[in-house]
């Protein structure tokens, strides 16, 4: 039950996403924040032996496209205070869901029918369980939620920079001669 309440919370975050809103640190806070503590609750080990390494990066790299398409695809413009608002369009709402929607589904068939099949693919693909799994699949989110933070984060720190006039600074004369 733990597991649909934290990807219920994160899908949440959404829809927080979606109306649009300041990019202080509070907003870059709490999504990080949601995925530590899951990852506090379910990554208790990354497993190395086998293709487990292998299983790790494909997912953190899934992860990372996602987060970077999702952050790509997040609306910035300035405020009336000169800093940078976001609203996550559909194709940044639909890369965060796709990625708590696949785990969530993962999770499901892997505990209503599914689990002998899994452990068949696991046993030829030289991946040890599902401690393996679990690690791979937190680190997806780890980097899908990074990556998009990170990404939005930039993203915003430009247009506030091109958003802002520079005003240079006098040189006294003779300066410089």
């Amino acid at each position: 039950m733990n597991i649909y309440l934290i990807n219920a919370l994160l899908i949440l975050l959404v829809v927080r996403q979606i109306r649009e809103h300041q990019l202080d640190l509070r907003a870059l806070a709490v999504p990080v924040l949601a995925v530590a503590a899951a990852t506090v609750m379910f990554l208790h080990a990354v497993p190395s032996a086998g293709s487990d390494i292998t299983l790790d990066l494909l997912c953190t790299l899934a992860g990372a496209a996602m987060g970077a398409i999702g952050g790509l695809a997040t609306r910035l413009r300035l405020g009336a205070d000169g800093g940078p608002l976001g609203r996550a369009g559909v194709l940044a709402a639909s890369m965060w869901i796709a990625g708590v929607g696949a785990r969530m589904v993962f999770y499901f068939a892997a505990t209503h029918g599914a689990g002998p099949a899994i452990a068949a693919f696991s046993v030829a693909h030289h991946i040890t369980g599902s401690a393996a799994w679990t690690a791979a699949l937190v680190m997806m989110a780890l980097a899908d939620v990074l990556t998009r933070l990170a990404v939005v984060a930039i993203r915003g720190r430009r247009l506030s920079a091109a958003g802002t006039p520079v005003i240079p600074a006098s040189v006294p004369a003779g300066a410089g001669a």
